[in-house]
């Protein structure tokens, strides 16, 4: 039986497993993702166990711990596992469930069990070429002011590379200054998980582009595949000094992986209103929803 013994943290090391386990089990919210946990690694301190060909994950942040779905062949006995290790957890909600498919598994296994959405974890998903192009009305205050910004801020563009990964760090402390991460545990676990990236940029396989305006750099992004017809933007990060600039940087962003994709995940809101406002406007093609499950409800079915 499936204790938490079996789990160990998910390191730098274990890159090359993850990228094979997810070429056969393909990923569609970037929680699951090995840069997302390996970055926010010191926040929500990941684990996995690996079972009978599946992948079983844990999250734990502020001592408390959640589960999630085996990744592998359909195993109805190791599921019940991970859901008895999760009612054992003192959250209240100790169970997450991030895809469409497995949740509708879970639910003709255990038909008695209520699921949760939990919206701020939503993640946007766009079609690549609407973000590259902007067409149409619903964009055109978009292409106004990425217009204006062309005009006032004589922007360049370029990859991140071994060359500028160092300004690139600098840009990421004045972005922090900004923000006044210090002040702020999560934006402070952000900058960490950024600089992480960044450190570990050629290891992680990452792909990114820095702007720079008015020959200073105002802006980045760091992405890399999600799956097959899927990019996923981990990071976007702008200066205020220049008008724009976010926009410019998710349209650029955008016109690289539209060549490849055709959808871009750009993540998850946070239920911070503004970030919801800014994601909605670019008009997402679908959501990839989570669905929580309580613990109490579990500890009757089980």
């Amino acid at each position: 039986m499936l204790s938490a013994a079996d789990f160990k943290p998910v390191a730098l090391s274990d890159r090359d497993f993850f990228y094979k386990h997810y070429q056969s089990y393909r990923q569609v919210h970037s929680d699951n993702t090995f840069t997302n946990m390996v970055c926010w690694n010191d926040y929500a301190h990941y684990r996995y166990a690996f079972v009978e060909g599946c992948l079983v994950l844990s999250s734990t942040i502020a001592e408390m711990t959640r589960f999630r779905p085996p990744i592998g062949p359909r195993n109805p006995e190791l599921l019940a596992d991970v859901l008895r290790l999760a009612a054992k957890s003192g959250e209240e909600h100790p169970f997450v469930i991030l895809d469409p498919e497995t949740k509708d598994w879970i639910a003709g296994l255990y038909p008695d069990l209520q699921f949760y959405a939990e919206r701020k974890y939503f993640e946007y998903v766009y079609l690549a070429s609407d973000l590259a192009e902007l067409p149409g009305k619903k964009y055109l205050t978009i292409r106004h002011q990425l217009n204006k910004f062309q005009k006032t801020c004589m922007p360049h563009i370029e990859m991140i590379s071994e060359e500028n990964l160092d300004k690139i760090k600098d840009f990421l402390d004045l972005w922090c200054d900004w923000k006044d991460c210090d002040s702020d545990p999560v934006l402070a676990s952000e900058k960490e998980a950024v600089s992480f990236a960044l450190s570990h940029y050629e290891e992680l396989q990452l792909s990114g582009l820095a702007i720079r305006a008015n020959g200073k750099i105002g802006a980045m992004s760091l992405f890399e595949e999600l799956n097959d017809d899927t990019a996923l933007v981990h990071f976007e990060k702008g200066l205020p000094d220049c008008r724009g600039i976010y926009r410019a940087v998710n349209a650029e962003t955008a016109r690289i992986l539209a060549r490849n994709y055709i959808y871009i995940n750009r993540e998850s809101d946070m239920g911070v209103q503004g970030i919801r406002e800014a994601k909605t406007r670019y008009h997402p093609h679908h959501m990839v929803e989570v669905h929580l499950l309580k613990r109490d409800e579990l500890e009757k079915v089980l």
